[in-house]
């Protein structure tokens, strides 16, 4: 029987991108290939559980009331993409929309479930931002494919990120489609710095994209998850 490993499920709103303010069932899957600086989620791997898809669909039935979505996030879903794969269904059964929350970079495994996926909410990973490596093929290859649904990116910006990067991200969606949503979000632990360099990107964006907005993280300002 196959099994996920999956940190929390529960209900609240979701408080990153387009969608801020929405009523969501959150499933959290365990695990992340990306070691971003500002990570906020490594303390919840040690609180996983192990899920079938029966558990997975039970708790959300249960949790749905009033929901527009349920949000696939992490750490990283698309590590246990094979079981999303088979969840999919279940959650279209109840009428409600799927949610995909995700770092961008394994497109591979997005191709095997995007039919059944409604939004894609995919993090452009700036190296000056995480302080790790680079994932601009990946990016560019992801961002193909989910183009074919609702998508829209975003980036943390913080007080080192640096614009050559940010021009890199616009290049990218330009290249795709210059009219998909380009999110600006302050690193949360910078606060005032990471505003002010948002507002400089923010200018520099819309010269070439059609829709670059600055969303700050609201479930850290709520104090909710």
């Amino acid at each position: 029987m196959m099994k996920a490993t999956i940190t929390e499920i529960f209900s609240s709103i979701q408080g990153e991108g387009l969608y801020v303010g929405t009523k969501q069932v959150f499933v959290r899957f365990g695990g992340c290939q990306a070691a971003c600086c500002w990570c906020d989620t490594p303390a919840q791997y040690q609180k996983v559980k192990k899920y079938t898809i029966e558990d997975v669909f039970k708790k959300i039935f249960v949790l749905r009331s009033g929901c527009h979505s349920v949000s696939l996030t992490g750490g990283e879903p698309l590590l246990q993409s094979d079981f999303i794969k088979e969840l999919l269904p279940y959650i279209k059964k109840m009428r409600l929309k799927t949610y995909l929350e995700t770092n961008g970079i394994l497109y591979q495994e997005l191709q095997k479930i995007i039919k059944n996926i409604d939004i894609v909410s995919m993090d452009f990973k700036l190296p000056s931002s995480t302080k790790s490596k680079a994932y601009w093929k990946e990016h560019k290859e992801f961002l193909k494919i989910a183009r074919t649904k609702k998508v829209f990116v975003k980036a943390v910006i913080s007080k080192d990120t640096q614009v050559k990067d940010v021009r890199k991200a616009i290049s990218i969606i330009d290249a795709i489609d210059q009219r998909i949503p380009f999110i600006l979000q302050p690193n949360y632990k910078e606060n005032v710095l990471a505003l002010k360099k948002c507002l400089e990107y923010h200018q520099m964006c819309q010269k070439t994209l059609t829709n670059v907005r600055i969303i700050p993280q609201v479930h850290k300002i709520l104090k909710i998850r």
